[in-house]
């Protein structure tokens, strides 16, 4: 599956809500979480997610009330 990351603040989610936002099972868009990375203090967040395409991405977070900064489609080294 292709992988997508993007940036939006951290906030209102907490570092507990994202350890286990990243063993939830795939959505009804298709995404699933390959890593969340954070910065509490910088209030940022990167999704690196697994996704159909760039429009599930989104729909992912507008479900959540969440605007991205932007997204990226990338690749990992890791798979």
């Amino acid at each position: 599956m292709t992988k997508f990351i993007d940036q939006h603040p951290m906030t209102p989610f907490t570092a507990e809500q994202l350890r286990k936002a990243q063993e939830a099972p795939e959505d009804e868009f298709g995404v699933t979480h390959h890593d969340l990375l954070y910065s509490a203090e910088d209030n940022k967040l990167w999704c690196v997610l697994n996704a159909p395409d760039e429009k599930a991405v989104a729909e992912h977070h507008a479900k959540l009330g969440i605007d991205c900064d932007w997204i990226h489609r990338v690749e990992s080294a890791r798979d």
